[in-house]
C-alpha cells in the first residue's frame, strides 16, 4: 500500500507510540507530520523521529489520514477547527475515549470518513490492545490503513458494531489497571511472607508476564492452562480454592459491567 500522509492532531504519549512503531516498521518519516501547540512537544518529537511538527492545525488540509490524539475533553473546539480544513475528507482516525461517531460527524462533518478506536495504556509500549469500528464511509483500502496505523501499538481487532466499544472500553480499555491491582495484591502478599519488596516485585511481574505470553503462545482456553499448572492437593489448587470461595471470578464480572454501565453513561453525555 502507497504510504499516505499522516497528520497528529496532538502529539502526547498515544501519538508518540503509535509514530514510534510505525517508523520502527519503515514507515517514512516524511510522511508523519504533527500538530501540537505546545513548543517543548514539538521539539521531542523533531529530535526523537525527525518529522515535521506544527503549532497550529493546518497541516490537517494536507493529510491523507488524520489522527485525532489529544484528551477527549478538549476535542470538540479543535474538531470544530479542523472540520473547516477537511473539504478534502481524509481518514479520520479518533483514538479520544467516550466520544462516539455522532459526535464527531458533527463536529468534523458528515462527509468525513471516520474510524473510532478503543486502545489501552500498554499501546505506549507497543504491547497495546485496540478495538476499531468505521462508518460506512471507510473503504477497504481505508480500513486496512487504519488498522496498520493501529497495529503499530499492538494487536487490533474490528468491531462491527460502535456499541461494542463501550464493552471494549470495560474489558480491554479499562483492563490493564485490573491487572495492576492483581499485581498490586500478589507483591504484598509476598512481602507479608516475608519476601522483601524487591523481589516480590521482580517475581509478581515475571510471573505476569510469562502467564501471558504463555497463553498467546498456546491455543489452550485460559481455563485449561489453569489446570494443568493445578496439581490436585497442591499449593495452587489450595490458593485457587479461596480465590473461588471469595467469589474472584462473579467479582471480575460485576466489576467489568459496572465499567460497562459507565462507559455508556459518558457515551451518553458526550452525544
Amino acid at each position: 500500500m502507497q504510504e499516505q500522509r499522516l497528520v497528529f492532531i496532538g502529539g502526547g504519549n498515544m501519538a508518540t507510540s503509535l509514530i514510534g512503531g510505525l517508523l520502527a516498521e519503515g514507515y517514512p518519516a516524511s510522511q508523519i507530520s504533527a500538530c501540537d501547540p505546545d513548543e517543548v512537544c514539538r521539539q521531542r518529537l523533531e529530535k526523537t523521529f525527525a518529522i515535521r511538527t506544527h503549532a497550529s492545525n493546518d497541516a490537517a488540509q494536507d493529510a491523507d489520514v488524520l489522527i485525532l490524539a489529544v484528551k477527549p475533553q478538549v476535542l470538540e473546539p479543535i474538531a470544530r477547527d479542523i472540520g473547516d480544513k477537511l473539504a478534502h475528507s481524509p481518514l479520520t482516525i479518533s483514538i479520544a475515549a467516550g466520544i462516539p461517531v455522532s459526535a464527531l460527524q458533527a463536529w468534523l462533518g458528515t462527509n468525513v470518513p471516520i474510524v473510532r478506536c478503543m486502545p489501552n495504556t500498554p499501546a505506549l509500549v507497543q504491547q497495546g490492545a485496540t478495538a476499531l469500528y468505521a462508518t460506512a464511509l471507510v473503504s477497504a483500502d481505508q480500513r486496512a490503513l487504519a488498522q496498520q496505523v493501529l497495529a503499530a501499538a499492538g494487536t487490533t481487532c474490528w468491531c462491527d458494531n460502535e456499541t461494542d466499544i463501550d464493552r471494549v472500553t470495560a474489558l480491554s480499555g479499562s483492563g490493564p489497571a485490573y491487572f495492576f491491582l492483581v499485581m498490586e495484591a500478589m507483591e504484598d502478599a509476598g512481602v507479608k511472607l516475608g519476601l522483601n519488596r524487591d523481589t516480590a516485585r521482580q517475581l509478581t511481574l515475571q510471573t505476569a508476564l510469562g502467564a501471558a505470553t504463555l497463553a498467546l503462545a498456546d491455543d489452550a482456553e485460559p481455563a485449561e492452562l489453569r489446570r494443568r499448572v493445578t496439581s490436585p492437593g497442591g499449593t495452587t489448587e489450595a490458593a485457587i480454592n479461596v480465590m473461588l470461595q471469595g467469589g474472584l471470578p462473579s467479582l471480575f464480572e460485576q466489576a467489568i459491567a459496572a465499567a460497562y454501565q459507565r462507559a455508556v453513561e459518558m457515551a451518553k453525555e458526550s452525544s
